[in-house]
């Protein structure tokens, strides 16, 4: 434990009480703010006072900094009042924070006034904190995990990268995170920042929003919100921008007028860690706390996604006198099971929700698409996931493909055995080739999968371990989530590799793992196995949206989007995307073994919320440019990539998901547009 950083036996009478609420203590003493968390004080000012201001700007970032100590401070009500100046050479910035306590945390409004005669030269404002521990990790939602171990590793693409060596830097604008908060976390203990997000005026640049983000400094770490400029793991003005690439990032600064106000609205927080790597849960529900993002506001009715996304389904089915499936792309006639192509999807969401959508065509359309899939050569490695029936030829087998393939069959024989009247013996009988040969290559003992990617595969083991009474399938499976929950628990590794195309922590990585844990806990019952489908639960959940972002002038602009229950894709693709959608009905189940009515919520809106921008046939573009971060057109200005969508890159994906989370909460008995599934 720290040792507690003040006493206050024999106050000084000058000095306003602490504030003791909820476990949180927040006093004034001996010119330096002091915060407490149950006794534990792992955050402090920075050394040089509580209050700094950078000047002289070199690369957009300040080479002097200035700092003070507050003047006064009083209790006025629930609240501590500090307030005084930062003096500079051109003028005086007048300063007052007012700290109270608030969802278990130091809850500050920081207010900065400019009483320079003049315009300010170019300057960065600051709230800056700082914890005992130069090699803490940090966990930025959305954009670091624990430094992003893998996607460094690998080297595929710009991934932001961070070890707790000194002078390692991250600041990213706030729009970038999922959830606005930057954490630490290190030797049993965490320590966090939460913001809420802003735009600045007085800004040299259009759109200049505040910057969140951690570094080393040698002796200690250091969290900290600025007025603008950003850092890509120590290179300072380049923002993450596209795939691979970083650019310029110019002018992140202010230049405030005389009379010039800003209020910054920020909470602090330490916490003690039980077991290494779990740090970032506890940020994490302070975030849903602070930010409540369970509004239907805005969002469009479930009914109306559902039967546009059938709608858009019988748009891409496909058939020839030896096949029938959906096509991946509009342009070409592939069948391309799991990730993108999720073609084998509708075989399980059409037979589950034919009495709600399509009926006794839906249920002939599932059959004969299923029978077709069943047709897959299976070798000892699985089955290819490609089937081109312009020439009746399959390829390309990948194990997320298989994995997502395979659950979507085995689900479609319970649906359709459980309603009657459809023929399921080819899709058994694929299926346990299927799995059997799965089984045989995880039993082997040298079974070592690159990336979280084969968690994808233990959920359909364990549903065929049922279906075929299989012992050795059930094994498989086992030993995939312990190797799963061994590997990831402490985020030494972080969940990774879920996806094709972004070799980094991701969310469908994480959600490979959470499918996992969570397959493996209703399978055994067994509270270990809940208790990890919490924690890859919580990092799948962190890439979600929890806050709207105010958009720039442009089409998600025209749509008065909604960015709150959006998901951002990788530590690379930094765009939002419908993904999340597919495991709402695992985080709503979820809510129900761990009695969190949040979750359920959480749940709905992700659902709902991903049926903007659906047009008129039920389609949606899959990039939806909420950051300065784009993969179509000019990728060469970051300027001209926030708040733009991409609406031609149409793989059948994006609608895959919404009928087959659908038919999982069907399941679950969870009516979504009732008022009682929140």
């Amino acid at each position: 434990m720290f040792a507690v950083l003040f006493a206050l036996t024999h106050p000084d009478p000058a000095l306003p009480d602490p504030i003791l609420q909820d476990g949180v203590e927040i006093a004034y003493s001996d010119g330096e703010l002091k915060l407490a968390f149950d006794g534990v004080s792992p955050v402090k000012q920075v050394p040089g006072g509580l209050w700094s201001i950078g000047s002289h700007l070199e690369k957009g970032w300040p080479t002097l900094w200035e700092f003070s100590s507050p003047e006064s401070a009083e209790r006025m009500g629930d609240s501590l009042v500090l307030k005084g100046k930062v003096s500079t050479a051109k003028g005086d910035w007048r300063l007052r924070d007012s700290w109270s306590v608030e969802h278990g945390m130091a809850k500050c409004i920081r207010r900065f006034e400019w009483h320079g005669e003049a315009v300010s030269p170019p300057v960065v404002l600051s709230a800056r904190f700082v914890v005992p521990e130069s090699s803490a990790l940090p966990f930025l939602p959305g954009i670091c995990y624990y430094g992003n171990p893998s996607g460094s590793k690998t080297g595929h693409g710009a991934v932001a990268s961070y070890t707790g060596a000194a002078r390692d830097e991250l600041a990213f604008e706030e729009h970038r995170f999922a959830m606005p908060f930057a954490s630490l976390e290190w030797a049993g203990k965490g320590a966090a920042i939460h913001s809420l997000p802003s735009m600045l005026n007085h800004a040299a640049r259009e759109d200049l929003w505040w910057s969140l983000g951690c570094s080393s400094q040698g002796d200690h770490s250091e969290l900290s919100l600025l007025s603008g400029p950003i850092s890509f793991s120590g290179e300072r003005s380049m923002a993450k921008a596209t795939q691979g690439k970083l650019l310029p990032y110019p002018n992140a600064w202010i230049e405030p007028a005389p009379g010039a106000i800003y209020e910054k609205t920020f909470w602090v927080q330490g916490y003690d860690v039980a077991k290494k790597g779990t740090g970032f849960q506890k940020p994490m529900k302070s975030a849903l706390a602070i930010h409540t993002p369970y509004s239907l506001d805005g969002l469009p009715d479930f009914d109306w996604v559902l039967k546009k996304k059938h709608q858009f389904t019988m748009s891409r089915w496909h058939e020839t006198d030896h096949s029938a499936g959906i096509r991946m792309y509009p342009g070409n006639n592939l069948y391309v099971l799991g990730w993108a192509g999720q073609s084998g999807a509708p075989g399980f969401a059409l037979t589950a929700l034919a009495d709600r959508l399509g009926g006794k065509d839906d249920l002939d359309k599932a059959q004969r698409l299923l029978d077709h899939i069943s047709t897959a050569p299976v070798s000892a490695g699985g089955f290819p996931v490609r089937y081109n029936p312009d020439d009746d030829t399959w390829s390309g087998p990948d194990p997320v493909s298989q994995g997502q393939g395979m659950d979507n069959i085995a689900r479609a024989i319970i649906a359709a055995e459980k309603r009657g009247g459809m023929d399921t013996s080819k899709w058994r009988a694929f299926l346990k080739k299927a799995a059997d040969a799965h089984a045989v290559r995880i039993l082997k003992d040298d079974w070592r999968p690159v990336s979280t990617n084969e968690g994808f595969i233990v959920a359909p083991l364990f549903k065929s371990a049922a279906l075929f009474d299989d012992g050795q399938m059930r094994e498989a499976a086992l030993k995939a989530a312990k190797h799963y929950r061994a590997r990831h628990l402490d985020m030494s590794e972080p969940y990774w590799g879920g996806t094709l195309d972004a070799r980094c922590e991701d969310k469908e990585g994480a959600w490979a793992g959470f499918q996992a844990f969570f397959a493996a806990y209703e399978a055994t019952q067994d509270p270990v196995w809940l208790k990890a489908a919490e924690h890859a639960m919580d990092v799948t959940l962190s890439y979600t949206y929890i806050w709207d972002v105010d958009l720039p002038v442009g089409r998600l602009r025209d749509h008065d989007l909604k960015t709150r229950g959006w998901t951002m894709v990788s530590a690379q693709n930094q765009h939002l995307d419908v993904f999340g959608v597919v495991y709402t009905p695992e985080v709503w189940k979820m809510g129900d073994y761990l009695k969190r009515d949040d979750l359920k919520k959480l749940a709905k809106v992700m659902y709902l919320s991903c049926g903007q921008m659906i047009d008129a046939n039920g389609s949606q573009g899959e990039q939806v440019n909420h950051t300065n971060f784009s993969q179509w057109r000019n990728l060469t200005n970051v300027d001209t990539m926030r708040g733009t969508y991409s609406e031609d890159w149409t793989v059948y994906w994006m609608t895959a998901h919404f009928l087959t989370a659908a038919a999982k909460l069907a399941e679950y008995g969870v009516e979504m547009d009732s008022p009682g599934a929140y």
